[in-house]
């Protein structure tokens, strides 16, 4: 998730089982702990462009490393305050993996994929019950967790943590109900259907996309369940053969091996851009539930040498227009 929601979910599981007067350096211990996974991104290559993908959300988030990484911020955080603040160097570790081990379970919640049980498995869990920013999940904790430092009592904190357990338990549940209506609806069209998912739009549980596979092709469509219940049908795109859809590409070149790293990274939800005919895109994300327009591809080239990477391609613009056009998807009656 966005860094801010990571920071305060990381910040209130400390803060809700800290003392009175260790409040405000759990939240800050845990907020700032509940960050570092993330710095993972800075494992990228300039000559590989999707080492990346491979990297981010991987041992730094994994259930495994959690003691580990939260050794190692409360390791700095130790000798950063020791002269500071009243804190045994036990009480900072615990406040620090506390914080640490939120994020690899709040990233979980999203569609992005999160390899959990690294290095066991290399299967990506995207439950897919929250958007990867939600300001009605975050601002409520951060309010809290801020009353509970300024009042020392973690009343406030634990209703935070209450608050964040329920929002993604209805995130769980609203998820499971616009499954069952994407099924009715590829049902209603005849398709069979080989797998399907469903993830929520940009900042809300409202709106909700639908994407399945049926025929080898991709079908994807909105589905509002409040205030009332609507579909806004979609389009469809021809799942990526790269057998046939790039017959020059050889099995040896890096190219083909790029093209595999990045059909694992996306679930194999790959498909060639209708704008350009040597871009592979990620058909499970755009902007508006009932269009494939993907945020981001890889762009082949026949020129390239065997050796030679693709080109990674992103495309996240938010417009006013089209934040505006989400906005009366949502809102509309």
């Amino acid at each position: 998730m966005d860094p801010l929601s990571q920071g305060v979910v990381g910040a209130v599981v400390p803060q809700s089982f800290a003392q009175k007067n260790t409040l405000f350096w759990a939240a800050v211990i845990g907020f700032l702990s509940g960050l570092a996974p993330d710095l993972d991104i800075f494992i990228r290559s300039d000559i590989d462009p999707l080492l990346f993908l491979e990297y981010h959300r991987q041992f730094t988030h994994s259930l495994i490393f959690i003691p580990i990484g939260g050794f190692i911020c409360a390791s700095f955080f130790f000798i950063l305050l020791r002269n500071k603040i009243k804190l045994s160097f036990k009480q900072i570790w615990l406040f620090a993996t506390l914080g640490y081990g939120t994020h690899g379970l709040l990233d979980a919640c999203t569609s992005y994929g999160t390899l959990l049980f690294w290095p066991f498995s290399d299967y990506r869990f995207a439950w897919n019950n929250i958007s990867i920013i939600d300001p009605l999940f975050t601002i409520p904790i951060l309010i809290l967790i801020l009353i509970a430092a300024i009042r020392k009592n973690y009343f406030y904190s634990r209703i935070a943590l209450l608050w964040a357990i329920l929002y993604l338990l209805c995130g769980v549940i609203i998820n499971n109900k616009v499954l069952s209506m994407g099924k009715e609806l590829a049902l209603t069209r005849g398709h069979h259907i080989e797998k399907i998912s469903a993830k929520p739009t940009f900042g809300n549980l409202l709106l909700w996309k639908v994407i399945y596979e049926s025929n080898d092709e991709f079908y994807t469509d909105g589905i509002r369940i409040f205030p009332n219940k609507k579909i806004y049908e979609g389009v469809k795109i021809k799942k990526l053969k790269e057998d046939i859809d790039f017959r020059w590409l050889q099995k040896t070149s890096q190219q083909y091996r790029d093209v595999q790293r990045f059909k694992w990274f996306s679930n194999d939800h790959l498909a060639i851009s209708p704008h350009n005919a040597n871009l592979i895109i990620d058909a499970r994300y755009s902007m508006l539930p009932n269009e494939i327009s993907g945020l981001w591809g890889i762009e082949l080239k026949q020129e390239r040498n065997e050796n030679e990477h693709i080109k990674f391609i992103t495309n996240r613009s938010l417009s006013k227009e089209r934040l505006l056009k989400l906005w009366s998807l949502i809102s509309i009656e």
